[in-house]
């Protein structure tokens, strides 16, 4: 990667806090066969991801409610627990976004994300707040990454060159896609990887 990176921009799910729905339906799902038969078939990935194009939590709970009337509750749950869902920061990572903000590098972020659980984040995660000069979240824009559109409203909105600028995220597709923007791009796996590599930009110093 070229050292005439500038910018980061991050992803924010599984890169600066961790989500899992394991994480609840453990719990509520004790046995293994039962749990992945729910997530698989009633409160999918596919329907989280409407929420996070901006489908409202009451809204989508009333419809898959309506759907599965035996799973309500457990259909419930996805948003009200929604934080049984996030156990917490990502090992690592917010104290190497804490060191670029320190040395003055400008940061961003693009998130798949509800608009509703976003400003709960925010709130439980501070520096989800004070960290960044932009953050563009789905929802808001009703555009998902990997969709090129996601990562062109970052770039027209803050008068970005994609060349100067490196993007960090956990779904190698997001990655990929940003680097066809010309953006210079990193897989996440760990904190020290990154780090690595962010040194290596001579965006931190070691």
């Amino acid at each position: 990667m070229s050292k005439s990176i500038t910018h980061v921009v991050f992803d924010i799910g599984n890169v600066l806090i961790e989500w899992n729905p394991e994480y609840l339906y453990c719990d509520l799902i004790p046995n293994n066969e039962e749990r992945r038969k729910f997530l698989d078939t009633v409160c999918t990935p596919d329907w989280n991801l409407q929420q996070d194009l901006g489908r409202s939590w009451d809204e989508a709970i009333q419809l898959l409610s309506a759907q599965h009337p035996d799973k309500a509750g457990l259909i419930r749950a996805y948003s009200e627990r929604w934080h049984d869902m996030v156990p917490g920061e990502i090992f690592g990572t917010p104290a190497l976004l804490a060191e670029l903000k320190e040395k003055g590098v400008p940061l961003y972020a693009i998130t798949n994300f509800s608009s509703e659980k976003f400003v709960e984040a925010q709130e439980r995660f501070p520096f989800l707040k004070s960290s960044f000069l932009d953050i563009v979240v789905s929802a808001e824009e009703r555009l998902l990454k990997p969709d090129p559109q996601i990562y062109k409203v970052l770039f027209e909105r803050n008068n970005l060159d994609p060349t100067k600028c490196i993007f960090i995220d956990d779904s190698l597709a997001n990655v990929e896609a940003a680097r066809a923007l010309g953006m210079a791009g990193h897989h996440f796996t760990s904190a020290q990887t990154l780090e690595r590599d962010l040194t290596d930009l001579g965006l931190l110093v070691r």
